[in-house]
């Protein structure tokens, strides 16, 4: 249980991302296509670096391959239910960006479980892994709560909703540490599907949601955000 706190404070960085546009101006477009680049090039670098291999590592690929599809399927499932409502009055763009914060934040917060059960894991491991770890999530949650409430607070939501909706993705981290203490307790099975899922549903959000709406703001501050979101978890992946 010496696991929670870490991971509750690794969690709550989301949140505390989120801060930095509520209490700041209205973001311009190079800047959200900033902060939408870099939370794609942060999150292809999860999949790529973290979850894909760790899934491969823990299963099968046939494991891993099923997961993935499962979550790039949830993703897509929500997204043409949300897509149904959110178009239904006021203006477009605005609904839009609501959308697209809202699918962030379950896409986050299903990637942030098997974060949780990394933890736990590295936590039983023993060592200096368990703290580093936690670190390095911590910073990547940063980026994903700036660009998870940009959009919100494009679409027109409340500061008080936004930040409530970033502190409950928050939550889902120590949860997934409390997740990952169970299943280490039963069987390292579980632990392969759930990493698959969360890549699968993040590779949706990159493609199809944050990547398009980076490049709509603008082109090249889209590359350089999704650049400069891979090399800052690349780095702290080498840190480790």
């Amino acid at each position: 249980m010496y696991a929670i706190l870490p991971s509750l404070l690794a969690g709550l960085a989301t949140a505390a991302g989120s801060l930095i546009i509520l209490l700041g101006r209205h973001p311009g477009r190079r800047t959200l296509a900033v902060l939408l680049g870099g939370a794609a090039g942060v999150m292809l670098a999860v999949v790529l670096i973290d979850l894909i291999p760790a899934a491969l590592q823990t299963g099968t690929p046939l494991e891993a391959g099923i997961g993935i599809l499962l979550g790039i399927g949830l993703i897509w499932l929500l997204d043409r239910l949300l897509t149904g409502k959110t178009y239904l009055s006021g203006p477009p763009d605005i609904f839009a960006y609501r959308r697209l914060g809202y699918l962030m934040a379950i896409g986050i917060a299903l990637h942030d479980l098997p974060e949780g059960i990394a933890i736990a894991g590295a936590y039983a491991a023993g060592g200096g892994m368990g703290p580093l770890l936690a670190v390095s999530i911590a910073l990547h949650n940063i980026p994903e709560g700036v660009a998870t409430a940009a959009p919100l607070k494009m679409g027109g939501l409340r500061r008080r909703q936004i930040l409530f909706l970033n502190i409950i993705i928050s939550i889902f981290t120590p949860l997934g540490t409390l997740l990952g203490l169970f299943l280490l307790r039963l069987s390292p099975q579980h632990l392969s599907f759930l990493l698959a899922l969360a890549a699968g549903a993040m590779t949706y959000l990159i493609k199809d949601e944050l990547i398009p709406g980076a490049y709509n703001q603008s082109p090249l501050w889209c590359w350089f955000g999704l650049g400069a979101g891979y090399l800052l978890l690349w780095f702290a992946q080498v840190l480790k």
